[in-house]
């Protein structure tokens, strides 16, 4: 498999193919807004010095973290310093992460399993990291006879690795905190994602939390990296998302997802996602 250098081109190429991508980065391509992808997201950082955004999560990124991105999850990279940034992303067609699990096996449950106190990040031992990247250096230098199910059987090994890591974090859960955020900024995430469904405006949240319109804004961006509104309307398109590949027609998702009218929703849902709401409806439910 030939290792990307762009993460946009892992993304397009996944979902093109039905399949999975590998980039390794070693500088930042021009940053994306909150965002949301229709891929799976396995992100790997070798050199640190960042913090992600995830959904309503702010966790800052040391060498050897790995995070697991599912594609209803909205996320930002904070551009913290401008210093190299060395990582590996593996992008993943949802179906086929489904297609290679088992009865007795799943490997899409690290992305679609989130039990209470789901952590996103998964911080990787010396030896964890150096098998991690065993299995992706073996997988783009696959070539000659045979390569495409060399690759696909590793590619399964990694997965049957990150899945029994999470089980084996998940019973050792509370040792450990699995973000950390500006207090105030904490309890700005949880009233938004609490009251997701109905309009929310910057005068709202200056009342509810009894401080300055301009302090609120300055404090959120400072610790997330991205703006109240932006951030916002990334989550109610993501929820958006899940909704209506459960089958939940548009009209109803619109007033669940807190957007004022139709048109607002479709405008902002189709530029996110590249095609409409009713659309996105119909692939997923075909």
């Amino acid at each position: 498999m030939k290792e990307l250098n762009s993460c946009k081109e892992a993304m397009a190429n996944s979902i093109e193919n039905k399949y999975f991508s590998v980039a390794h980065l070693y500088k930042d391509e021009k940053a994306m807004e909150m965002h949301i992808h229709d891929c799976y997201e396995v992100y790997f950082s070798i050199s640190g010095g960042k913090q992600f955004l995830i959904d309503n999560q702010v966790y800052d990124i040391q060498p050897g973290d790995l995070f697991l991105i599912n594609q209803y999850d909205s996320h930002y990279l904070t551009q913290i310093d401008k210093e190299l940034h060395e990582r590996i992303v593996i992008m993943i067609d949802p179906d086929y992460m489904k297609s290679i699990s088992s009865e007795e096996t799943n490997l899409d449950g690290c992305f679609s399993n989130r039990p209470e106190g789901f952590t996103h990040k998964i911080s990787l031992t010396q030896e964890q990291q150096s098998r991690f990247l065993y299995f992706i250096n073996k997988i783009v230098t696959s070539n000659g006879y045979g390569h495409d199910l060399l690759e696909r059987a590793t590619f399964t090994e990694l997965f049957v690795m990150i899945n029994k890591l999470l089980k084996d974090k998940e019973d050792k859960r509370g040792s450990e905190q699995a973000a950390t955020y500006n207090e105030q900024v904490d309890a700005i995430l949880s009233y938004l994602n609490n009251n997701i469904q109905y309009p929310i405006s910057i005068g709202d949240l200056s009342k509810q939390f009894f401080i300055s319109e301009s302090y609120i804004c300055r404090i959120f961006k400072s610790a997330t990296g991205t703006t109240i509104n932006k951030y916002m309307t990334a989550r109610r398109i993501s929820i958006a998302k899940s909704l209506l590949a459960e089958g939940i027609g548009v009209s109803e998702v619109c007033e669940k997802c807190g957007f004022s009218d139709y048109s607002n929703f479709l405008k902002a849902f189709t530029k996110s996602v590249g095609i409409s709401p009713k659309k996105y409806s119909q692939n997923c439910n075909r």
